[in-house]
């Protein structure tokens, strides 16, 4: 990411219904379209028995606009139908960046 702090993260913690009922696709194509969105900076995700996936935002309002977004709205009612047993979401303030890499 480039943005300079500070800006916002937004994470998404959740654990899993078993079945897939097409949630790979779904996720897939809401990071795409998130990723078109004004404001959006970065994304990052991990998965075991609990996943965790952060997004990263220049705005609250590029957050809200993502938030509201049509097919966006969509997937959220189907997570909480069909995919997720429990979720969480967290808006935060980031406000120093430390990076580390040996390559």
């Amino acid at each position: 990411m480039s943005k300079q702090a500070p800006y916002y993260a937004v994470i998404f913690t959740t654990l899993r219904t078993k079945e897939d009922h097409g949630y790979e696709e779904m996720a897939a194509r809401m990071e795409m379209l998130a990723a078109r969105q004004p404001g959006f900076l970065g994304f990052e995700t991990a998965r075991s028995e609990i996943g965790i996936s952060v997004s990263y935002w220049d705005s609250l309002e590029a957050i809200r606009q993502w938030k509201d977004q049509g097919e966006h709205l969509l997937a959220q009612k189907k997570g909480k139908e069909v995919w997720y047993q429990w979720y969480k979401l967290r808006i935060c303030v980031v406000e120093r960046e430390y990076e580390f890499s040996q390559s």
